[in-house]
């Protein structure tokens, strides 16, 4: 399926706020209700809409520190390391990367009592670089049409 203009339309209004009705994200593309959630459920159905999420507020659910941890992993100890991360309730993105490092980790901790029994957890796999987040400038931006990026 290609994506037209009011497909991308559609998607940026959805990446703004998925609970945005039909109908009114219908009324400003220039369609009907049903032809937006024709077409809505066309792109779920191909995957090109994944899913639908919550955002909430790490401070406010008790998280007082967002960290980036980069680990590099020991020899024989990143396969091991790939199956347990799934288990870390701290860890909220996590990406195999290339470089120095394999891997690198968004985490949400209580306070720095939390980050150093963490990373105590981390040093097993192998050496590791945190940096504490200070504020988010770019969250959640919005995927764009490519062929609209200069």
């Amino acid at each position: 399926m290609k994506i037209d203009d009011l497909n991308w339309q559609i998607l940026g209004h959805l990446q703004r706020n998925a609970r945005e009705s039909f109908a009114n994200i219908g009324r400003k593309v220039g369609l009907t209700p049903p032809a937006v959630a024709e077409r809505v459920k066309k792109m779920e159905d191909l995957g090109i809409i994944e899913g639908y999420k919550t955002n909430i507020s790490y401070v406010l659910a008790g998280h007082q520190l967002t960290a980036i941890i980069m680990l590099r992993a020991f020899m024989g100890k990143l396969k091991p390391f790939l199956e347990k991360v799934k288990s870390f309730q701290e860890v909220i993105n996590c990406y195999r990367i290339t470089g120095n490092e394999n891997i690198i980790m968004e985490v949400v901790l209580r306070d720095q009592s939390h980050l150093e029994k963490f990373i105590d957890e981390l040093i097993v796999y192998g050496e590791c670089r945190t940096h504490i987040v200070l504020s988010n400038v770019v969250s959640d931006a919005p995927i764009k049409n490519a062929k609209s990026i200069k």
